[in-house]
């Protein structure tokens, strides 16, 4: 058996755009809830939205929106490659689902909370060891005064290592479903097979479920990231040969500014050692040469 990888555009759409009962799975295993009552009990889809662009192509951004019976709205979404503005697209994205809730005079109570999970297939918080980030707004004087409305869940797909973590079972599950499985996958792993969820999610991205259209759909997205990929690559290195440059440069010019310095100072000393030889007062030779009464006795 083949299998699709299941963060394609094409296959993470089919499994959680197209299966309430899978993406209500998701929500529950990855977000940060923290009673049973919290949990989600159904979901509805919400039809996608344009969203502002970014200095990535939509190409790398796959994204589904659903909301509950409490009228609670969910935005998963897919990145594949980071962006320093996808944090902006995303804080954009969720306030604009917040505010649109209401509609002409109704009351500011009827507002319902907007979670954001964003599943990032790269590394951009290298200097912190966990790979789920849960964002709120927070009070800085005293951190468990939150202000509720928005959440946002990062989790960098890359970190992720299911034997040193040990989280529910279904949040290990859904993360080595989405890290595990790619084209080269030709027997899934017995626990994710054993779980009925996983189970169903792995059927949806077999190859034989696709159409030939859809292959060369799947491949396109793909090229696209590759292209996406390779332009922030080129981008970087021109970034640091540039920053290198520029700080050879400053480098240099510090050094000469020093020599400048120093020469000055060792100029203004041998000044000073032939007006004190003459019997100048130390109070004669300070005027002269700007030198402190400790630079000029040391003489």
């Amino acid at each position: 058996m083949r299998y699709l990888n299941p963060k394609a555009d094409l296959t993470f759409k089919k499994v959680f755009g197209e299966h309430p009962d899978l993406v209500r799975s998701l929500l529950n295993a990855l977000l940060p809830f923290e009673t049973p009552e919290e949990e989600i009990s159904e979901v509805e889809y919400l039809p996608a939205e344009l969203v502002p662009d970014t200095p990535l192509k939509k190409n790398s951004i796959v994204d589904v929106r659903c909301k509950d019976r409490r009228g609670r709205q969910f935005i998963v979404e897919m990145q594949m490659l980071w962006s320093p503005a996808f944090m902006q697209r995303v804080l954009f994205n969720a306030s604009k689902a917040y505010v649109r809730q209401l509609n002409g005079k109704e009351k500011y109570e009827l507002l319902q909370p907007v979670y954001s999970l964003n599943l990032v297939n790269d590394v951009f918080e290298p200097e912190m060891e966990s790979y789920y980030h849960d964002y709120r707004i927070v009070c800085m004087e005293k951190t468990d005064r939150v202000i509720d409305g928005l959440r946002f869940v990062f989790v960098e797909l890359p970190k992720f290592k299911p034997q040193t973590f040990s989280q529910k079972k279904m949040h290990v599950l859904w993360l080595r479903y989405l890290t595990e499985i790619d084209e080269n996958t030709r027997e899934i792993p017995q626990e994710l097979m054993d779980n009925p969820e996983i189970k169903k999610a792995v059927t949806q991205i077999q190859e034989s479920a696709f159409s030939d259209a859809q292959l060369l759909g799947y491949d396109d997205f793909w090229d696209a990231v590759r292209v996406e990929k390779t332009i922030v690559s080129d981008a970087e290195r021109k970034g640091m040969a540039q920053g290198i440059e520029k700080g050879m440069a400053q480098g240099i010019e510090k050094g000469i500014a020093q020599a400048e310095v120093k020469w000055r100072t060792e100029e203004k000393k041998d000044i000073a050692r032939n007006l004190k030889s003459l019997g100048l007062a130390t109070e004669q030779i300070q005027a002269a040469t700007g030198l402190t009464a400790e630079e000029i006795e040391g003489l």
